[in-house]
């Protein structure tokens, strides 16, 4: 990667499959250069796509993976621009038996685990690009949820809350940032067709306006809408791809 490129460059974490292997297509196709990370390696298919620049494996889960990979990552970049960070890992645990984890029932030390990856890596990924977002007057786009707006019937209570926190610090990220000439925002994905749904969620459908679960390519473009010059005056602010579901 070429310090003084034309190009723009994003960083996306979760990026092997879903939302997250979506998005990345999305915004290679439009010609930007594409850093990614999540746990596997990337597919054989988008290893031949020259737009995607590097892949860094790294459980972000720890905090010393965490920290590593935002070291490499900045090393690429070096003294160039950053033009998007798109906070896109998150874990959601069940059961065996798909039982809804609850505030009683959900054990504590899995709680922490949801946090670290839900909360705490987009807060220091924040940090860690802040620099490189700056001068590239760049864009940093939060994957919330629904379920953060209200008691979702099969996602668990630590998810939940955990994205709930996630939205808040969208809006607190976007008032400090702002002096970076950075903007921060969210996207809140409703019931999107992934390998996350399970048959279970066919029940959730007609209480969706559209009648209809969402695509990840739907949950792409609202990130990539997000992170160009025809919203350069937004920030702060959380899109919901429900269908409508968010309105009940």
């Amino acid at each position: 990667m070429t310090a003084n490129s034309d190009r723009k460059t994003m960083i996306l974490t979760g990026a092997s499959r879903g939302i997250g292997h979506s998005t990345v297509q999305r915004f290679s196709n439009e010609g930007w250069q594409v850093i990614t990370c999540s746990r596997d390696v990337i597919p054989m298919e988008c290893q031949r796509d020259p737009n995607w620049t590097h892949h860094i494996t790294a459980d972000l889960a720890e905090t010393g993976s965490t920290e590593a990979f935002v070291a490499e990552a900045v090393g690429l970049l070096g003294d160039g621009p950053l033009h998007a960070l798109v906070n896109n890992a998150a874990v959601s645990p069940k059961t065996p038996f798909k039982e809804r984890l609850g505030c009683l029932n959900g054990d504590v030390t899995t709680w922490r685990e949801v946090f670290e990856l839900n909360f705490f890596v987009p807060l220091m990924l924040a940090r860690g690009f802040a620099t490189h977002l700056g001068r590239g007057a760049g864009s940093v786009v939060n994957i919330t949820s629904i379920a953060g707006h209200g008691v979702h019937p099969f996602a668990g209570s630590a998810y939940s809350t955990s994205k709930a926190a996630l939205s808040a610090l969208t809006r607190e990220l976007a008032v400090e940032m702002a002096g970076l000439g950075v903007r921060v925002n969210a996207v809140a994905p409703g019931e999107i067709e992934t390998a996350m749904v399970g048959e279970e969620y066919e029940a959730l459908i007609p209480r969706i306006p559209m009648q209809r679960m969402g695509e990840p390519s739907e949950v792409a473009s609202a990130v990539y809408q997000l992170c160009t010059a025809d919203f350069g005056y937004v920030t702060g602010t959380e899109v919901f791809v429900t269908g409508g579901q968010h309105l009940y």
